[in-house]
C-alpha cells in the first residue's frame, strides 16, 4: 500500500477533492477505486468523499494498493540504478525481455522484479526496450506513478552504426508494419509519423557512435530509421547484417530525464555501456 499525503495550501482552499486529485494526475478509474476502498481517501484522518471541499491546512491522504499480477520470481544478475517508494529503475542487460511472453517464461526483467519486490509488488514498465537493446527501464510501483510517467520520460540512446556520420540530423519518416510480418517494420507513407534526432559522438574503424533522441515511440523506430538512411546498427540482423563483434543490435538506453511524479524533483539517471559495446568503442 502506498500512502500519499497532501497538505492543502491557500491556493486550493475551496477545491473539491475530486478536482484536486484529478489535477494531480489521478485517473478517473483510480479515483473510483479509491472511493470504493475503506480509507482510500481521508481528510485529517477521517473518511472523505470526492465531493467534499478542501480547506487550507487540511491533510488529504490517499492509499493506493501496489496491486498487479506478478509472474514467478527469478533471481538474476541485474543492476538497480534507483529505487524509492514509487519507482524502480533497472539497467536491463541485452538478451533479456522486459515482459514474459510465449517464448520467454521465467527469464525476463518482470521475473527479476517479482523476486526483488516480493509479494504485493507491482510491475508497470513505463516503456519497453527490445530484447537485444540494453539500458535503463523505468517501472512504476503503482497505477498513479506509472500513469503520470507515461510519455514524460526523455531518453538518450546511444548506438553504434555502420558507416561514418559527420553531422547530426533528423529522420522524419513514417513507420509501418512490413507486409504480413508481426515483428518487422519499415518506412512507408501509410505508416505512423516517426521522428528521430541523432548526432555523432565519435568514429572508429568505419563505424560511428551516435546519440539519439526520439519525439515518437514507434516499434523498432531507431533501428528502422538508421537502416533507412543507410547506417544500420552494428549487429542488427533484422535491419542490417550480422557482425562478429556483437551478438545483438548495438543500442543502449544510457540516460533518462523526468520529473518525479510524487515529489516533483527533477531526475537524471544514467548507466554505463555494457561490455560488448565498450569493446567496440
Amino acid at each position: 500500500m502506498r500512502k500519499i499525503e497532501f497538505k492543502i495550501d491557500r491556493e486550493n482552499d475551496g477545491v473539491r477533492i475530486r478536482s484536486f486529485l484529478r489535477a494531480f494526475g489521478v485517473s478517473s478509474a483510480l479515483l473510483k477505486e479509491l472511493k470504493n476502498r475503506e480509507n482510500g481517501i481521508t481528510v485529517n484522518g477521517e473518511f472523505a468523499r470526492t465531493i467534499d471541499i478542501l480547506r487550507t491546512g487540511d491533510v488529504l491522504t490517499i492509499n493506493i494498493e501496489n496491486s498487479g499480477k506478478m509472474p514467478s520470481p527469478a533471481k538474476m544478475d541485474i543492476d538497480i540504478v534507483y529505487e524509492d517508494e514509487d519507482i524502480i529503475v533497472f539497467d536491463k542487460p541485452p538478451h533479456i525481455p522486459v515482459h514474459e511472453s510465449r517464448h520467454h517464461i521465467g527469464d525476463t526483467l518482470q521475473n527479476f522484479a517479482a523476486y526483488h519486490l516480493g509479494e504485493g509488488g507491482a510491475f508497470r514498465a513505463v516503456y519497453r526496450l527490445d530484447n537485444g537493446t540494453s539500458g535503463l527501464v523505468v517501472v512504476g510501483k503503482n497505477k498513479l506513478v506509472a500513469a503520470k510517467l507515461a510519455r514524460e520520460i526523455q531518453k538518450d540512446y546511444y548506438a553504434l552504426v555502420n558507416g561514418i556520420i559527420t553531422e547530426g540530423g533528423t529522420v522524419d519518416a513514417p513507420i509501418a508494419r512490413c507486409g504480413d510480418s508481426i515483428i518487422k517494420r519499415h518506412v512507408h507513407p501509410d505508416g505512423e509519423r516517426a521522428i528521430t534526432h541523432y548526432e555523432p559522438i565519435s568514429c572508429k574503424d568505419g563505424n560511428t557512435l551516435i546519440k539519439l533522441r526520439l519525439e515518437t515511440g514507434r516499434t523498432h523506430q531507431i533501428r528502422v530509421h538508421l537502416s533507412h538512411i543507410g547506417h544500420p546498427l552494428i549487429g542488427d540482423t533484422l535491419y542490417g547484417v550480422p557482425d562478429g563483434r556483437i551478438t545483438r543490435q548495438a543500442l543502449h538506453c544510457k540516460d533518462i530525464y523526468f520529473t518525479h511524479p510524487i515529489t516533483n524533483k527533477e531526475m537524471h539517471l544514467t548507466c554505463d555501456f555494457p561490455s560488448d559495446i565498450k569493446e567496440i568503442i
